[in-house]
């Protein structure tokens, strides 16, 4: 099964600062603000929320295709998901803009001024599927993640025009749109993707019933946290699943990007939504107990370990076989 992973690229600048920013803002003054914080460290990262979710599927050999658009500067992180079993060869690289970036300061009383520079991500809207599909032998599934918002709405556009199924995921853009866009993008998706509060802020802006937008895709799929995920089909019965339990709770980014990852892994071996959707839940257990998006690894023997503590020997056999 050929999964196409649509969705942002980008890079994260983490950096700490020592003090507090709030000792550094001046009341009268904050119309002229003009302050320069000496850090302590940087951490340079990769993510993105399309590059996490190969990522996760590389480790899981299941060959994801990514579909994005970084810059010049992406040759060290093509390498990277290259050698991570992500197949890069429809990533467009913009001949003017950098790859995406986010630059974050942190204070030490957790807070943080962070920037977000698009770059080369506006011109994911320049990629049709259609080139990707006749690259790779056509594709099965295309996951359409956060991303350039034309890029979004063309994407689901062409997989209607074309019968590929899709998935809708707008995790981070769900904020900007507006309840017609968010219309726009759901119709028809084979799964539906958000966490909790993302399932609501859906629900409220298209005007939408639960069991309306349920007539509208094929699966939703909604992350609860640490409570684990639901699976609704309509008039079929729920799916939930519980997490592993977690040897510790380093850094929460790129959790829900892992559990896509598992549970599009789950989808490409052919197993059933519950095997699916525990696959998601063991790898973003991996990613919560690791600080980074891309910083875990995968060791077999552990995995299935914890697997099978967690979901049983059934559960265990019928992932084993598939896992590369």
């Amino acid at each position: 099964m050929r999964i196409a992973v649509t969705g942002s690229i980008a890079t994260d600048h983490l950096m700490t600062f020592p003090g507090r920013f709030a000792d550094q803002l001046v009341a009268d003054q904050l119309h002229t603000v003009s302050l320069s914080f000496l850090v302590d460290n940087l951490d340079v990262r990769r993510g993105g929320v399309a590059a996490n979710i190969c990522f996760g599927m590389g480790l899981l050999g299941t060959k994801p295709i990514l579909v994005g658009a970084a810059g010049a500067d992406f040759d060290e992180y093509r390498a990277w998901l290259d050698r991570h079993g992500v197949e890069t060869g429809s990533v467009r690289i913009s001949e003017v803009l950098h790859t995406a970036r986010f630059v974050c300061t942190t204070d030490a009383d957790h807070n943080q001024i962070g920037s977000f520079y698009t770059g080369a991500m506006s011109e994911a809207r320049l990629i049709e599927l259609k080139s990707v599909a006749d690259r790779v032998g056509g594709l099965d599934l295309v996951s359409i993640g956060a991303d350039d918002p034309e890029a979004m709405l063309r994407h689901t556009e062409e997989c209607r025009s074309r019968n590929i199924p899709f998935a809708a995921d707008f995790s981070q853009q769900i904020a900007r749109m507006d309840g017609e866009e968010i219309r726009i993008l759901l119709d028809g998706a084979t799964y539906l993707f958000s966490n909790e509060y993302e399932k609501g802020l859906i629900e409220s802006k298209t005007g939408w019933s639960d069991e309306e937008i349920l007539s509208k895709v094929g699966h939703r799929v909604t992350t609860l946290g640490a409570r684990g995920v639901r699976i609704e089909r309509a008039g079929e019965p729920v799916i939930e699943v519980g997490c592993p339990e977690e040897d510790t709770k380093a850094d929460p980014t790129g959790v829900g990007d892992a559990f896509r990852a598992g549970f599009l892994s789950g989808l490409a071996w052919g197993v059933g939504l519950e095997r699916a959707a525990q696959v998601g839940c063991m790898l973003a257990t991996l990613v919560i107990e690791t600080v980074g998006t891309q910083e875990y690894t995968l060791r077999r023997t552990h995995f299935m370990d914890r697997f099978t503590k967690a979901y049983g020997h059934e559960a265990a056999a019928e992932v084993q076989q598939h896992l590369a």
